[in-house]
Order: structure tokens, then sequence, then C-alpha cells
């Protein structure tokens, strides 16, 4: 009877432990992302009529729209740079402001906007980058100047609905373009 006891109390036990042991605890699977990737940039010098140069992806498209302003088309993304040139006339204070102001506003929208001055004295170019992280309409904005002659702002926005989490791959492909375009900026004499 004892012997019967024993047998029955580890046959309990095992039966408990493995009851316990092979429970298999059930979890959703995360929803899927896309992995985007793309290409190395290359980089084209850009040079027409306007009064600056600059370097631009060798994979975008650009079309001039007036008066040296232009769109920088990534179709692959459904991106588009806008790059202003506004010639300066005693109203560079003013082109400050009004660049400044359009940053700011995506600020109801932005997580954060880190402002990332830009200083080449040897081609007298000074600016200011913006990186705005969260579901902002635009990613990426910077405004340069010479501060005696020439002002272009530039930004970047998506053909889609602001997700940060999901355009953060096309959003710092470019966004590295616009510090390209920036860092190569350079005034015609």
């Amino acid at each position: 009877m004892k012997n019967q006891q024993s047998i029955l109390f580890l046959t309990l036990i095992l039966l408990a432990v493995s009851a316990i042991s092979c429970r298999k605890e059930i979890l959703p699977k995360p929803d899927g992302q896309l992995r985007l990737d793309y290409p190395e940039a290359t980089y084209d010098h850009f040079e027409n009529d306007c009064p600056f140069t600059f370097d631009m992806n060798s994979e975008a498209v650009i079309k001039e729209k007036s008066d040296c302003n232009f769109e920088i088309h990534y179709p692959k993304m459904k991106a588009t740079i806008y790059l202003t040139y506004k010639p300066v006339s005693g109203n560079i204070k003013v082109l400050l402001r009004d660049a400044q102001k359009l940053t700011y506003e995506h600020v109801i929208k932005a997580d954060d906007i880190l402002e990332q001055p830009f200083v080449n004295q040897d081609h007298r170019v000074y600016g200011m980058f913006y990186h705005v992280d969260g579901n902002a309409a635009t990613n990426g904005q910077f405004y340069a100047t010479d501060s005696t002659k020439h002002f272009i702002d530039c930004s970047v926005y998506f053909y889609a609905k602001p997700n940060f989490d999901s355009i953060m791959p096309a959003a710092s492909y470019v966004k590295n373009d616009m510090q390209r375009l920036l860092e190569s900026l350079r005034w015609k004499k």
C-alpha cells in the first residue's frame, strides 16, 4: 500500500510539473514593418544660371519652378525637397524671422526640433539646419545666407500621412542629402 501511494504521489507530481512546464504562453505577434533599404547616395554637382551651386543626389530629379526656386523629387520615396531662393536687399531680419517661423509652426506635431548651426566662413555660407522629430509635416529644414546678397530656404515633405516610425528610414536618407546640399552650397561671384 505504501508503495502504491508513493507511485501515485510521484505520478501526480510528474503530471503537475509537466502541466505547468509544458504550458505554452500565447503572445501576439507584433505588426510587421517594411525593411526599406536605399542605395548608397552618390552626388552630382548642380549648376545653372542661378547665383549658387550645390551637390544633389544623383537618384533625385530636379525641376526649376521659377526665379531659382527648385523642387528636388525623390519618386521612389514620394518625397520632395523645396528650395526657395530670395535675394537679400536690406531684409535679412525678415527673411530669417520667416524661415524660423516656418520651422516652429511644426512644433504642435513635432516631438523635438534640434537646431544645428552651420558656418562655412571660407565660402560665406551661414545658416541653421533643423532636425524635426515626430509626426510633423516636414522632418528637415534649413536656411542659408551670405547675409548681404543671397538667402535660401529649404524643406522636405513626404506625400504620405505623417507617421515618423514608418518614414524614418526615408526621412534620414533625405535629411542626409539636405545636409550635403547645405555643406556644398556655394555663392557665385
